[in-house]
């Protein structure tokens, strides 16, 4: 998904809209081109073009929808699930 604009919800509320330009395996984000979804609450943040992100301040990213793959995920939970299950049994 580098390269696809997402919007990145932050723990305090702040939402950032923007490029993804990299991503690491603790959800530290690089963005380009942000924007801020209430330029009024946070007029400090007009200014700033790219930013990177904390991924432990990160509450919630958004994804362009037909981007995602949904039927690998549903394949992945699946596995996920019967593999769980066959530890039991």
């Amino acid at each position: 998904l580098v390269g696809k604009d997402v919007v990145v919800e932050l723990k305090n509320d702040l939402s950032i809209c923007g490029t993804l330009h990299s991503v690491d395996q603790y959800l530290n984000m690089k963005l380009t081109d942000i924007t801020v979804t209430d330029s009024e609450r946070y007029p400090h943040m007009l200014s700033v073009k790219n930013c990177f992100i904390r991924g432990s301040v990160v509450r919630y990213v958004q994804l362009p929808a037909d981007q995602v793959d949904t039927q690998l995920l549903q394949d992945a939970s699946r596995k996920e699930v019967i593999s769980i299950f066959a530890k039991f049994f």
